[in-house]
């Protein structure tokens, strides 16, 4: 249990991909840490890009970095739902300000952007929003996984695995 006693927040919000919030999920919690999912606030239950249902704890509001020790921010098309609300804008600038683990895969960099979190930070996404890194000052690079400080991004869903050993390898020595 490599994570007991770890706090993860996975964020949540309509189109999410189902395999991008599930999979760090259940890995999380098989590590053993305590993992609360969040929504925007504007609903409790928000259905992935094949309708399957997500209901989360709390909503992004209710949430603080100082009492947990990363984020993980799935993608799909929910990032571009995620950056409407300022309250999760806000919150993952706090998570990255805080030194703390800042997790995004696929579309997830939409939000990075948006919290202006990437300037100057090397990253990858999925290569359809690879601009928009760019444009928000990131160094974009082709790689299944990045880790840039307490920044971690990875593409898609193939590369899963190594997303969630960089993010367990990152939580492991977070800051609390």
């Amino acid at each position: 249990m490599e994570l007991k006693g770890k706090r993860v927040v996975i964020l949540a919000e309509e189109m999410y991909n189902e395999f991008e919030l599930w999979y760090p999920y259940y890995r999380l919690k098989e590590a053993g840490a305590e993992v609360t999912l969040v929504g925007s606030g504007s609903s409790k239950t928000y259905n992935s890009k094949l309708h399957m249902p997500v209901t989360v704890d709390t909503g992004a509001e209710n949430i603080s970095a100082a009492d947990h020790d990363g984020i993980v921010i799935p993608g799909g098309y929910a990032p571009d739902q995620m950056r409407r609300y300022p309250s999760m804008v806000n919150l993952v600038k706090e998570f990255f300000e805080a030194g703390k683990v800042v997790a995004a895969i696929c579309h997830a960099g939409w939000l990075l952007a948006s919290a202006e979190v990437v300037r100057g930070k090397t990253a990858t996404c999925f290569f359809a929003i690879k601009d928009d890194l760019i444009h928000a000052g990131a160094n974009y690079v082709d790689q299944e996984v990045v880790v840039d400080g307490n920044l971690i991004t990875s593409r898609m869903p193939g590369d899963l695995p190594a997303f969630m050993r960089a993010i367990i390898a990152g939580l492991q020595f977070a800051p609390r």
